[in-house]
């Protein structure tokens, strides 16, 4: 039997809804955030990632899947999304675009040779989005922003961003020189990795998985103290910035980046999730104004933000997060024989296209067992769909929530699923803009304003004129208790022409 590859997965089911919303999410929130999506090959030329993400990362060195295609050509499989953003920003020109700067965001898979292991697949799914054209401390913000709310409408709680600033290029090269005196008298006291690094890339040995908890990394000196007054001046504007946006932060040296191109702000955002141990890590991101400029292009100022999709939803189920998932259908449709089977086929259609989702038999079930599936399926409603029914123009449904049994016109199907599945749904059919809390004629609710026009009875003041806590029809009968539209008062009889109790004289007639 063929299998899948090591490190990839099959979604589907459950963790497929999963997956699906948070891409509903996702767009929503871009759109109002004003990023349009972006979508560039899964493979592109070896040196778009061997050149902007760097000869010495793990991503590229240990992690990248290279080969050669047909054509002679060295291909790489995209290990992440920023490189093939700026290749098509500058290939397409976007520097030109009036429109700046350019917000972008992508979604797609993304391939990486490395160890599998819970949240970390070779074949992984990541969101990302990147300002590009814009060096003001406000876009970083407003990165940061946007991930913080992508997080929290997603249900996570305890969201938490570290932030850190590497400076400038001065401030960064200063920085680099620090590390190297630092680390050079303990050299042999490194990963053979770690020792490779320190002329190259010092920075990177930062980020060492094997001598994470050496205590030459933890007493390392940090960026923060080789910022010049110019970098630190920016720093301070992203921090007013997410105060006023209302982010918390922490600020976190520890927080770096080994690539050349990366300076100013960087940042992770880690969530509280049961499950995930010590590394709570969801995403991160920082300013890389060296990229474009690295790939050929113009002197562009870039800020961005990624995250794993697969990592995301393996938090949510962890923290069990309610997701509005749909886990239901509207309607089974049932039937026994061949013209009862091509009637089921005709109504699902029509029925699907009103948007209703319904559901008929396909393996040739008998009755009872098509109920069962009905079951599984959590429909909503039955129908079976019986000949002589058929004949009359009539069907069957019954409301599998109450076991209420029916037979109503098929001319009328559409508009009594409607009406019924808003109603257990607690949705207002009025066609306004209503919220309120307790269900009127209309569907509106009680302790809000409703404005449906309708005969309301939801215990506040609508447009009708009625009062809180009495029965209102809008202009006729009125036994509000208070002033109505006649003008009659509380208390006394009423003899304005229309059959009014209210109790009081009114002004519509002598006394």
């Amino acid at each position: 039997m063929i299998q899948r590859q090591k490190g990839c997965n099959d979604i589907f089911g459950r963790e497929a809804k999963v997956w699906k919303y948070i891409d509903h999410v996702i767009d929503d929130l871009m759109i109002r955030y004003n990023y349009n999506y972006i979508r560039t090959p899964i493979f592109e030329a070896t040196e778009l990632f061997h050149r902007g993400v760097g000869e010495t990362t793990d991503i590229v060195k240990k992690e990248s899947y290279d080969f050669e295609d047909k054509g002679g050509r060295n291909i790489t499989l995209r290990p992440e999304g920023t490189a093939g953003v700026v290749r098509a920003f500058i290939e397409n020109k976007m520097y030109g675009d009036p429109n700046q700067p350019v917000k972008v965001y992508y979604n797609g898979t993304m391939y990486r040779y490395e160890r599998p292991q819970a949240g970390r697949d070779r074949e992984l799914t990541q969101f990302g989005m990147e300002i590009l054209g814009s060096d003001d401390p406000l876009s970083d913000a407003e990165i940061i922003s946007a991930a913080v709310t992508l997080y929290q409408e997603l249900g996570l709680k305890e969201i938490k961003v570290n932030l850190n600033s590497l400076g400038d290029n001065e401030s960064r090269e200063a920085y680099r020189n620090a590390l190297i005196d630092y680390f050079k008298p303990h050299i042999k006291d490194l990963c053979e990795d770690c020792q490779e690094r320190l002329e190259k890339n010092p920075l990177r040995i930062l980020d060492c998985k094997v001598d994470q908890e050496n205590d030459l990394l933890k007493k390392a000196p940090k960026t923060l103290d080789y910022l010049n007054e110019e970098s630190r001046d920016r720093f301070e504007k992203v921090q007013e910035f997410l105060d006023t946006m209302q982010i918390e932060y922490t600020i976190d040296p520890n927080i770096v980046r080994g690539l050349d191109y990366y300076n100013h702000t960087v940042f992770e955002i880690e969530a509280k999730v049961e499950g995930f141990g010590s590394n709570n890590v969801l995403g991160g991101g920082g300013r890389y104004n060296g990229l474009v400029n690295q790939l050929d292009g113009p002197e562009t100022p870039c800020v961005g933000f990624a995250t794993g999709i697969g990592r995301l939803a393996m938090a949510i189920e962890l923290e069990k997060v309610k997701l509005p998932l749909i886990e239901s259908i509207d309607l089974f449709l049932l039937y026994v024989n061949e013209d009862e089977k091509k009637y089921a086929a005709y109504l699902a259609q029509e029925l699907r296209k009103y948007g209703f989702i319904v559901e008929t038999e396909y393996t040739g079930r008998g009755l009872k067992a098509q109920f069962k599936q009905a079951d599984r399926l959590n429909a909503k409603f039955t129908c079976v769909l019986n000949s002589e029914d058929l004949d009359n123009n009539e069907v069957k449904i019954k409301n599998n929530q109450t076991k209420e049994e029916e037979i109503i016109s098929l001319d009328v199907l559409a508009y009594y699923l409607s009406e019924n599945i808003m109603d257990e749904e607690g949705g207002c059919q009025c066609g306004d803009d209503c919220h309120c809390e307790e269900t009127c004629d209309c569907g509106c609710q009680e302790g809000k304003e409703c404005t449906c026009g309708d005969d309301c009875h939801c215990g506040e003041n609508c447009d009708c004129g009625c009062q809180e806590g009495k029965e209102c029809t809008c202009g006729d009968d009125c036994h509000c208790g208070e002033n109505c539209d006649c003008g009659c008062q509380e208390g006394k009889e009423c003899t304005c022409g229309d059959d009014c109790h209210c109790g009081e004289s009114c002004h519509c007639h002598d006394k």
